[in-house]
């Protein structure tokens, strides 16, 4: 079966890739020649996901799924949320969007947080979403050199290390992308 994983973003890519059985053939966007930079152009998770699955499967006829991801923390009213990638501009800048959240915990008496991914699917002229999420808290210093995005000063609950501390093998067991992908792999299932 080959379906497409609407991305660009080869770390994300490299994530799925290793949660996905070897039947399934995992394509990107630029393996169907796909340059276009769909625009998330959503308010939400979801609409933001159903929007780049939606672009791929009505203009390629792939059957394809697709994420968006949020870091949503408690005591700032769940920012970054929908706009994590470019919390600190449109850059898309990780250094800068680390900073813009400690900024904004600073004197907050929480840093509890959570990542969120939503995943929505379009195939066989049918759509659907599967949601993961991963409770834990932020830090103040940035640990370990893995992952991507935040993962330096998220701390996931029961751990004492850094998602980028925990590496692939942990990561990919525990991550709200992994719990979204395995939830959205059982529902192929019965297909």
């Amino acid at each position: 079966m080959q379906l497409v994983f609407a991305t660009h973003n080869a770390h994300k890519l490299a994530e799925v890739k290793q949660l996905v059985p070897a039947h399934i053939e995992l394509l990107s966007l630029t393996d169907i020649g796909c340059t276009d930079e769909i625009e998330e152009t959503g308010t939400t998770l979801e609409e933001n996901a159903m929007i780049k699955a939606k672009y791929v499967y009505d203009n390629y006829g792939y059957s394809c799924f697709a994420d968006d991801s949020g870091l949503e923390i408690d005591a700032i009213n769940g920012e970054p949320g929908v706009y994590s990638a470019r919390y600190a501009g449109p850059e898309r800048d990780n250094e800068a969007n680390i900073r813009k959240v400690w900024e904004q915990l600073k004197d907050k008496p929480s840093t509890a947080a959570q990542f969120r991914t939503v995943i929505a699917v379009c195939m066989n002229k049918k759509e659907w979403l599967c949601e993961g999420k991963v409770r834990g808290h932020m830090l103040f210093e940035k640990r370990g050199s893995l992952g991507f995005g935040y993962d330096p000063i998220f701390v996931p609950e029961g751990y004492s290390q850094t998602f980028a501390e925990l590496g692939n093998e942990v990561k990919n067991k525990i991550s709200h992308r992994a719990i979204a992908t395995q939830e959205f792999l059982a529902s192929l299932s019965p297909m």
